[in-house]
């Protein structure tokens, strides 16, 4: 993928946090009592095993989701008291089952992003356009913007929507598995792609299930483990042999990257069973 760099240099910043946030499905709670504020401008990521809450905690401060009890604060405000268009305009949202219309392009996919800035008042501008043309670059679809989606690899489409909510143009990015359909080499252009995104004064909130790529990428790591968060602070501080022993109930061998210095993971065995029915301990806020 392309560089990226913004055609609107200085957008507004937006905060986002969870104040006691209780979240769920039916009878089932997901997530509980949960407190977390994501740090401005930086990549924060959020692992765990699964059904942990990862995906549910995403959706709520989406807005997907509406809580149980407690609260999803976007610049201070309810995310629920807000309008449906102002939310869109400071939150972008990249869910892992994006769904288009039958034989759309991807230039048109990637201009639905801009929805959230029309209206009566204001209609397609130039501005606009570069905006979309920009988002093209950074992912390295200008070649294939006539394209239908459909007729795209799985990788080649995940682009596409990334492409999309680049457009959106939104100070805050919520990626739910951006690389689950990519192939080694793309998997590193999304995540330099949303490196240079962070740089350029976006707070991009990501799930992952790869823990190596969530050490060397976030510059804020959330660790859950059912429904609460156990752990949370810089990769190289908090992830620890006894970390992913906790949340994962595996032994680990845990090296530094010689090039990078971000821990890297390899799992060897599965713990004994007794071993991994360990409690989830109180949240800990690594350098605190």
């Amino acid at each position: 993928m392309n560089r990226f760099e913004s055609p609107c240099p200085g957008a507004a910043m937006a905060t986002l946090q969870t104040r006691d946030l209780y979240l769920g499905y039916g009878r089932r709670m997901v997530v509980n009592g949960l407190d977390l504020h994501i740090p401005q401008g930086q990549v924060t990521v959020i692992v765990g095993p699964n059904g942990c809450g990862k995906s549910t905690l995403l959706a709520g401060l989406a807005r997907l989701n509406k809580p149980r009890s407690g609260a999803v604060l976007l610049n201070g405000q309810p995310i629920g008291s807000l309008a449906t268009r102002d939310v869109a305009r400071l939150l972008a949202l990249l869910p892992q089952d994006a769904s288009a219309p039958e034989g759309i392009t991807v230039n048109e996919l990637i201009r639905f992003g801009r929805q959230p800035h029309q209206g009566l008042m204001r209609q397609w501008s130039a501005q606009d356009q570069l905006i979309v043309e920009s988002a093209l670059q950074a992912a390295n679809l200008v070649e294939l913007a006539d394209r239908a989606l459909e007729s795209m690899s799985g990788g080649q489409r995940q682009r596409a929507w990334m492409a999309m909510a680049i457009a959106q143009d939104t100070p805050l990015l919520l990626l739910d598995e951006p690389t689950s359909a990519l192939d080694l080499g793309h998997q590193i252009e999304v995540f330099e792609l949303v490196r240079q995104l962070s740089h350029a004064g976006k707070t991009v909130v990501m799930v992952l299930h790869d823990l190596s790529s969530a050490c060397r990428y976030a510059d804020h790591l959330v660790a859950m483990k059912a429904g609460r968060i156990v752990i949370e602070g810089a990769p190289d501080t908090v992830v620890t042999s006894a970390l992913i022993e906790e949340l994962y109930g595996v032994s680990c061998m845990l090296v530094k990257c010689p090039r990078t210095g971000a821990p890297v993971i390899t799992a060897v065995e599965p713990l004994p069973r007794e071993r991994q029915r360990q409690p989830c301990r109180t949240k800990v806020v690594a350098g605190v």
